[in-house]
Parts: C-alpha cells; structure tokens; sequence
C-alpha cells in the first residue's frame, strides 16, 4: 500500500458497504482487504464496532407532511392561536475538542488543559 491508501478518510458508507461483502459465504477477511486496500486489522476493528452498535448508518432523512390551511381574520381556528415568545439562544460555548487520528483513534481534552499538555495528546493516543 502508498502512503496515500494508507492515510484515506472513509466514509461512514464505504465502511459498511465493504463490511456487507465480507458477510458473504465463504469470504475472508484478508482478500477483502486486499480487495479494497484497506489493513486487515483496521476491517476487524470496523466488524467490532459494527457489532458493539457504533459503526451505524444514519437513517435517511424523512419528510414530515404538512397541511396548508387558508384562514380568513374572522376563523375561530386563529382566534385560539396565541403569539408565543422564544427564549434567546445561548451562546455555544465549547467545552472541550476531540481529537481524531488516522485509524479511527479519538480522544477528547479539556478546555482547562494547557498547550504543553496539549501537544503531548496525539503521541499518547497513537501509544
């Protein structure tokens, strides 16, 4: 494999289309991932994930039906209908980041941690 197969980004889909054809009788593993050039352990660790529930697809967009009613001034329907007033949005403030290596590997620090700190997270996760 280039250095440049090793480093893909997949997306959620290709995951779970390649996971699907090693589902098949009689498939292996290993010629999937060559198949797809994709290392043996990483495809074991997207099976894992499938299993434990976090390698999911997300259910497709639904359209939700509406209904357009006409109303003349006088209808009792709009007479009902009082003005309701929405809190402000607050602000977002972010707590913490993640961080995500090639390979699947997270970790999330705090905003309190300091950049020193910082800089030695990524040679801790790769650890």
């Amino acid at each position: 494999m280039t250095g440049r197969e090793r480093r893909r980004r997949w997306s959620m889909a290709d995951k779970l289309r390649i996971l699907a054809e090693c589902d098949g009788p009689g498939v292996q593993v290993s010629e999937m991932a060559a198949r797809h050039a994709v290392y043996r352990g990483l495809m074991c660790q997207w099976r894992r994930q499938a299993r434990g529930g976090l390698l999911v697809a997300r259910p497709p967009p639904e359209f939700v039906p509406v209904r357009v009613a006409t109303a003349d001034c006088h209808s009792d329907a709009l007479a009902e209908l009082e003005p309701v007033s929405l809190p402000a949005p607050s602000p977002r403030v972010a707590t913490a980041i993640e961080i995500e290596l090639p390979g699947g590997i997270r970790g999330r620090v705090g905003e309190k941690v300091g950049l020193v700190a910082l800089r030695r997270v990524p040679a801790a996760l790769r650890a």
